[in-house]
Formats: C-alpha cells, sequence, structure tokens
C-alpha cells in the first residue's frame, strides 16, 4: 500500500521486528541451555492451580512491564520477556509499533493481577512492543484475583509447583480466610504439605476430645495457626534460627522441630527431657555447635502433641485440671 511505504513508523516497526525475533532466539537459546523456562506462564493453568476464583475489577492504572508474567491465550506466542516468536505476526506487530510511536495513542491492554503479577488478557502485541521499546509502565484495565501466594517474575516450573502445594493447603485450612494476615506457611518442599496439614488434624482429634463435640478443619487451623505455629515462629524469630540454614523457610524449621521431638519421643519414650519446642530450638543450637541465650534455657512453653495417643493423654491431663479449678484447688495451673 501507498501509504504503507510512505509511513516511516511502520518501516522501522519491520526493522525493530526483525531484531526483536533473532533477540527471541538467542533468548530460547540460552535459556534452554540453562535449563530455564522459555514461556511466558499460561493464565488458565496458573487460575487452576492456585485454585483463584474471585474477580474484582480494579480500573485503569498504569502498571510496571517487567511484572507482566503471562497471557491468557497468546503464552506460546511470545518468549518469557515478550519478544515474538516465528508465530507472531510481523505486520501486525509492526503496526501496533507505528501506532505506539505515532501521534494516535493506543487504548489501554487488558489484564488480571494476581498477587503482585499480570497476565494479558488483551494486547499482547502492544506489551511486546512497549517492552522493546524499554518502556516502564503501560496503561492497563486491571481485573484482580486475590491469593495468599506470592508470585515473583521469572519462576521456575518448580517454583510454580511449590506455590500450587501451598494455595491447596491454604484452600482446605481457609487461613486466608480465617487468619487474613496470618504469617506464611510456606515450605521448601512441596510434597510436605500433606505433613504440615496431619498437624492440624491431630489438633483436631485433640480440640474434639477437650471440647467433646466435631471441630471443624477451618477452626481446628485457626487454633492450631494461633496456638501451635505462631508461638513456634515466633520462637525461630527471636533466637534467629533461620540464619543457621540455607534455602530453608520458617515452616521447614516448625516441621524439624516436631520431627526432632518425635525422634527424642521414640529414642527416648514419655520420659524424654525434650518435650517442647523451646527445648527442640536448644537442641538445633547444640547441634550447630552455637551459643545458647540463657532467656531459651529457662524459657518454658507447651509441650508439643505428636501423636493420638498424645492426644488422648493431654485431654486427659486438662480435663484433670479443669476439675482440680472447679474445686477449688490452688494447684490446678
Amino acid at each position: 500500500m501507498p501509504e504503507d511505504r510512505d509511513n516511516p513508523n511502520l518501516t522501522e516497526g519491520r526493522n525493530v521486528y526483525q531484531s526483536a525475533r533473532r533477540q527471541a532466539f538467542w533468548h530460547d537459546f540460552v535459556n534452554l541451555l540453562r535449563g530455564k523456562s522459555t514461556e511466558l506462564l499460561n493464565f488458565d493453568d496458573i487460575k487452576a492451580r492456585l485454585r483463584l476464583r474471585e474477580e474484582s475489577y480494579r480500573g485503569i492504572q498504569n502498571i510496571p512491564v517487567d511484572r507482566i508474567v503471562g497471557s491468557v491465550g497468546r503464552y506460546q506466542d511470545f518468549t518469557a520477556n515478550f519478544l515474538p516468536r516465528k508465530s507472531t505476526n510481523q505486520d501486525r506487530w509492526s503496526r501496533v509499533y507505528a501506532v505506539v510511536n505515532g501521534m494516535e495513542g493506543v487504548p489501554p491492554i487488558e489484564v488480571y493481577k494476581v498477587d503482585d503479577v499480570y497476565f494479558v488478557r488483551d494486547g499482547n502485541h502492544r506489551v511486546s512492543v512497549a517492552r522493546q521499546i524499554g518502556s516502564k509502565t503501560i496503561e492497563a484495565h486491571v481485573t484482580e484475583l486475590p491469593t495468599s501466594v506470592d508470585l515473583e517474575p521469572g519462576m521456575s516450573p518448580e517454583e510454580i509447583e511449590q506455590k500450587t502445594g501451598y494455595a491447596a493447603f491454604l484452600e482446605e485450612t481457609n487461613l486466608s480466610e480465617t487468619r487474613p494476615k496470618h504469617q506464611s506457611l510456606e515450605l521448601s518442599e512441596p510434597s510436605r504439605y500433606p505433613e504440615l496439614l496431619g498437624h492440624i488434624y491431630l489438633h483436631r482429634s485433640f480440640l474434639e476430645q477437650l471440647r467433646k463435640r466435631e471441630v471443624t478443619i477451618e477452626d481446628a487451623a485457626a487454633d492450631w495457626y494461633d496456638n501451635v505455629y505462631r508461638p513456634a515462629v515466633a520462637l525461630v524469630r527471636k533466637h534467629g534460627l533461620l540464619e543457621h540454614v540455607e534455602d530453608r523457610t520458617e515452616t521447614d524449621l516448625f516441621l524439624w522441630m516436631v520431627d526432632h521431638l518425635r525422634d527424642v519421643r521414640e529414642a527416648f519414650g514419655e520420659e524424654a527431657e525434650a518435650r517442647s519446642f523451646s527445648d527442640a530450638a536448644v537442641d538445633f543450637l547444640t547441634e550447630r555447635r552455637l551459643p545458647i541465650p540463657k532467656e531459651l534455657l529457662v524459657q518454658k512453653d507447651s509441650s508439643v502433641l505428636l501423636t493420638k495417643t498424645q492426644v488422648l493423654r493431654a485431654v486427659e491431663i486438662a480435663r484433670m485440671r479443669e476439675r482440680h479449678a472447679a474445686e477449688g484447688d490452688p494447684t490446678a495451673e
């Protein structure tokens, strides 16, 4: 078309497209050698994995281009940093480039926001061009899908899988609703979420025996979080235990302490001296030949329930204390 030949932005767009295509080839080649993902995230896959259901329109916003990590339907047409692949139409890409660099301007794109990253619903070519010309932000209609899971650009498939396990754990326990400001309970090994969930079911057994009625998993999880998990994590933070292990989370240390106490109990029976999280923390520091704070040596916290037998025994003790308190026994506490 004559008007195309007279449009310098369109001609420039075709040249930039060819350059971007070469970059895309080398981007894919290098990342394949490094074992890294070369594709954008598939929004529908992430939505299913993280069990996202609610949506809220947040209006038009200027969003960071470098936090756009995926697409609803065109995730295979571009590299992870939105360089065009061979399947991307050159003419369309070049025309978008011409409009972006012309006087007309372009309409806002449409995106889904999940945590603090974005997925393109409409406007993939505009994002690709924006990345290529170095734009820091782009105008977008934003629809947010709330989640308690943290997402970051450049996450590996393994990290996504880890987030999937965490999302399933949060959905079953409903902690995002009952404790919306809860501390992170992420594990570095997704395979251990069933084990973490097992502790909550064990805690539910304890509550049901104590209260003499059924307890929902949601109520049990909230009580477990308040009275078991959070005090243990407070201990981890107070004494800086996480500083002495690499690539581990606070919840990893929580499970380590529980596992350690179980091992001690299996070795020494009911007479085992290590019965509480503070005891486990002392053993953690001792094993690593680290100084033990005096405060930790005298700290007294509740014993940790590890087995069904312990649950029943704890209920028996609790009821005995209740009876003594009702009878006015001053030693009930």
